[in-house]
């Protein structure tokens, strides 16, 4: 799957980025709307991790969905 597809069905997504990552909240899932930018950036602030393993952590949870 593509970003291009996450990020035009967003809101089919969103359950599956909270199951992946519950410390980001409602309000900050809804913020992002479909950006995978802002994504990463705001799952490198709430867990502390290098731009590198959120960007393989974001790969890896499109490999399943």
């Amino acid at each position: 799957m593509n970003w291009d597809r996450v990020s035009g069905n967003w809101k089919q997504f969103r359950g599956k980025v909270k199951e992946q990552w519950g410390k980001l909240t409602d309000d900050e899932i809804a913020q992002i709307n479909g950006n995978r930018e802002q994504l990463e950036g705001m799952i490198q602030e709430r867990y502390g991790i290098t731009k590198d393993d959120v960007k393989k952590q974001v790969d890896q949870a499109m490999s399943r969905w």
